[in-house]
């Protein structure tokens, strides 16, 4: 125990570090992979049928394949196919890496959320609006968005959450979140080898974060209940 507490500030300042890389791919995965979804929805119900049954193969091999299959593949892909590692050898290269990974993930699932979102809300409303003089952007936007909204906060909260406990899987392309930070005091880092308490560290910074984000993203959902 006193080993314990005397390595406590290095593992917890090495911890920290990894989790501020973890909150980083959190956010930029989020800001990314909403909006994209979006577009993605827009295209698999597109009326052009080339267009929408490119989007929909896109989209069945995304959510087919695993997430850490598909950083591996966008990390060294370029460097050993193409022969031009776009993402060089740093953190930041490997942090890009693991963005876009991600981004393009998570977006291929929201675009589902969101399409069934959007087909959810009765035909009516769109006739009704055309009835008005509405254009079909103006029916979107002003009529089915906040509708739409409402009903796809339960499963996309869902998903937000599952993506705290993923970023995990940006270790495989060696970048250095807080498991990787764990990790390495199992195998020898400043000093400290063969601990493995660090990672019992790093399950208490998921569950408090998770925790966080499951209260705020209920708060939202009680936001919405004037939809009800």
């Amino acid at each position: 125990m006193e080993l314990i507490m005397e390595q406590m500030p290095i593992v917890l300042r090495a911890l920290n570090v990894g989790f501020l890389q973890t909150l980083k791919l959190f956010f930029v995965t989020l800001v990314g992979a909403l909006p994209l979804g979006l577009v993605i929805a827009f295209g698999s119900m597109s009326r052009f049928k080339p267009l929408s049954y490119l989007t929909k193969i896109i989209v069945w091999i995304i959510r087919g394949t695993p997430l850490m299959i598909q950083l591996l593949i966008v990390y060294y892909f370029p460097g050993l196919v193409l022969k031009n590692n776009i993402w060089g050898g740093g953190e930041s290269g490997r942090f890009l890496a693991a963005a876009i990974g991600f981004i393009i993930n998570y977006a291929c699932y929201f675009s589902e959320i969101y399409r069934g979102g959007i087909q959810s809300i009765p035909a009516g409303q769109d006739e009704a609006g055309m009835v008005l003089g509405m254009t079909k952007s103006q029916i979107f936007f002003r009529v089915k968005l906040l509708q739409m909204v409402k009903r796809i906060v339960p499963p996309v909260s869902n998903e937000i959450i599952t993506l705290v406990k993923d970023t995990s899987l940006a270790r495989i392309i060696a970048l250095q979140e807080i498991i990787w930070a764990g990790q390495a005091f199992m195998k020898g880092s400043q000093g400290i080898s063969g601990a493995i308490w660090p990672l019992f560290f790093t399950a208490f910074y998921y569950l408090v974060w998770n925790g966080l984000v499951t209260v705020l993203l209920g708060r939202l959902e009680k936001k919405l209940d004037y939809f009800r």
